[in-house]
């Protein structure tokens, strides 16, 4: 399959956005707890996406044809798995462990989609390539990040926390997937849905559980709106379009990125020290990202 260019471009934008969430997410809990910020990060988002398809034209897919209702089958099924559950276990899971080694679970996307993509997507075939690519880029990661950020921190729920995080991997996975076999429709239209109903399932259970928020701190509360509207509302759009028109295996390699702008953003806004593994690292996540996407020349 032919990615092209501009791909390439989103596919690097994306890894930079949700590279920056972490951080975002980490500021969040300053003031308000997990579900509540996967709740309005979400609902943030599907009242913006909806508000533009119905403003220029798409509107949301239709439910009066049989395919119709396969779409909003896969908008909720994306709605589950890539945007409420997996917000709720990151935002849950950070609070039990360090947020680098939430950054080496995103690299275990790529692994889930693997053989997901083989067994369900026609031409999504693993390879010796690809294989070694996928593992070359994840052993980048753990050097970035490094041992360290699997080390105890004592904490009661942590061996839960860690589960959680990799299971939002899992759900991220399955709803690359899920996004790549929906019929064929407006990219827009379909964000938008998956999105709403991500936003009518987490925000009764958010409530329920959390209730409402007993105040809103003005730095907590511009990372949840920064939350909603960037690597929620923006990169939900540009994650469809690349699923879409390169695949899921494709769109996974940005999980590569992930640590790699943590670190950056942590270095120029937090004064964080620039590891000294870094280069190693990217040379690695590099490597990986060439091997599995250099097309293997014919004779």
């Amino acid at each position: 399959m032919n990615v092209g260019l501009h791909n390439w471009i989103k596919l690097l934008m994306l890894g930079c956005i949700w590279g920056a969430s972490f951080m975002g997410v980490a500021v969040a809990l300053e003031g308000y707890t997990p579900l509540t910020i996967a709740a309005l990060r979400i609902s943030l988002a599907a009242i913006c996406l909806t508000t533009l398809v119905c403003i220029t034209g798409p509107g949301l897919p239709a439910f009066n044809t049989a395919e119709g209702r396969i779409v909003w089958l896969c908008a909720l099924l994306m709605g589950v798995f890539s945007n409420a559950v997996p917000f709720s276990l990151l935002s849950w899971g950070m609070t039990q462990v360090a947020s680098g080694f939430a950054g080496v679970t995103m690299a275990v996307v790529p692994l889930f989609v693997l053989p997901l993509a083989h067994i369900l997507i026609p031409g999504d075939r693993m390879s010796l390539r690809s294989t070694i690519g996928f593992c070359c880029g994840f052993v980048g990661v753990v050097v970035l990040i490094g041992l360290d950020a699997f080390a105890s921190t004592g904490a009661d729920l942590e061996t839960l926390a860690r589960l959680a995080c990799v299971a939002a991997a899992l759900c991220y996975a399955i709803g690359a997937i899920v996004t790549r076999l929906c019929p064929n429709t407006n990219m827009l239209s379909l964000s938008a849905a998956a999105l709403l109903c991500g936003a009518v399932l987490i925000l009764p259970i958010a409530l329920v559980k959390e209730g409402f928020p007993s105040s809103a701190p003005m730095r907590p509360t511009f990372a949840v709106i920064a939350l909603g509207l960037i690597p929620t509302a923006l990169a939900q759009v540009m994650l469809v379009q690349v699923i879409r028109s390169a695949g899921p295996a494709f769109l996974s390699l940005v999980n590569y990125q992930v640590p790699v702008w943590s670190v950056i953003f942590g270095f120029a806004l937090l004064a964080e020290t620039l590891p000294s593994q870094l280069f190693i690292a990217l040379a690695l996540i590099l490597g990986g990202l060439l091997i599995t996407s250099t097309r293997r020349r014919t004779r």
